[in-house]
């Protein structure tokens, strides 16, 4: 077993059959910085969420077989530079965007925080172990990342996979607010990659769901939302702004605690199992 690289979360291995061996970490990512602190169960939730999600939905995918409780063997592939992003609610960077003209939207939307979208909106970025940037098609096409039709198979099969994903979340008490996918070439044939889990997502209870408002949530806006409070991400900008690789705090116990609690809660309603 070869060691490939470390991820913001996984930890990567080649096999001697040429597999790839994903190890799910308990490190967590926000704003694309790397925080020292450990959430405690999350390579195991996620790794389990991944099975899931890799063997529920029907789509060609890179899974072959969970190996331990935070260990999966996936098929190694030629990943696409593109993070496919589907946004079905007003929220997040997208809003934010939007404040600043950064992104042009469907006309008649409603852009109050975190109300449904009409349809489900493709909102790509590039794919970077740093800070991914927000890219459209034209962007994606003269930058060689992607050719037309293939962008187009990617919007069209990630609003689909976000619809059918949106659903199992409703059956679980859960909006699906939005969704990144990322997807590789084997054989000339593009499959599903990476993994699929509440770093790749917002979810929120729908008992609790209300428009206008910070949303209760089951993934890592949690996180996010923290750092946004105590000023960290404006900070964390400011710092990459000047060239620097911001600095992570340590995060509270009582933070990593809830946030543990609540993936593990997710994935309980969800998968209708337990860990």
């Amino acid at each position: 077993m070869k060691f490939i690289r470390s991820g913001k979360v996984k930890d990567i291995y080649e096999l001697d059959d040429g597999n790839l061996l994903f190890h799910f970490t308990d490190r967590v990512s926000a704003f694309d910085v790397k925080f020292p602190t450990p959430i405690p169960r999350k390579g195991e939730i996620l790794c389990k969420f991944a099975e899931f999600w890799f063997k529920r939905l029907e789509i060609p995918n890179h899974y072959i077989r969970t190996e331990a409780e935070d260990k999966m063997v996936v098929k190694k592939m030629k990943m696409i530079p593109v993070e496919c992003v589907v946004r079905g609610y007003f929220y997040g960077s997208l809003a934010e965007r939007w404040k600043k003209g950064q992104v042009k939207l469907p006309k008649n939307i409603d852009t109050s925080i975190a109300a449904k979208m009409s349809e489900p909106f493709f909102d790509p970025t590039t794919k970077s172990e740093t800070h991914d940037i927000p890219i459209n098609k034209q962007e994606a096409i003269a930058r060689n990342l992607l050719a037309s039709k293939e962008y187009d198979w990617l919007e069209d099969t990630s609003i689909r996979i976000y619809q059918n994903m949106a659903k199992i979340a409703e059956n679980g008490g859960f909006i699906l607010a939005d969704l990144k996918l990322e997807f590789g070439k084997l054989d000339e044939q593009i499959l599903l990659g990476d993994s699929i889990g509440p770093d790749e997502y917002r979810m929120w209870p729908i008992n609790s769901y209300q428009v206008g408002r910070i949303q209760e949530s089951f993934d890592k806006q949690l996180l996010r939302d923290w750092l946004a409070v105590r000023g960290y991400q404006k900070q964390f900008e400011m710092e990459r702004n000047a060239g620097k690789e911001p600095i992570a705090p340590e995060l509270p116990a009582e933070l990593c605690a809830e946030m543990s609690t609540r993936y593990l809660i997710a994935y309980k309603r969800i998968t209708k199992s337990s860990l």
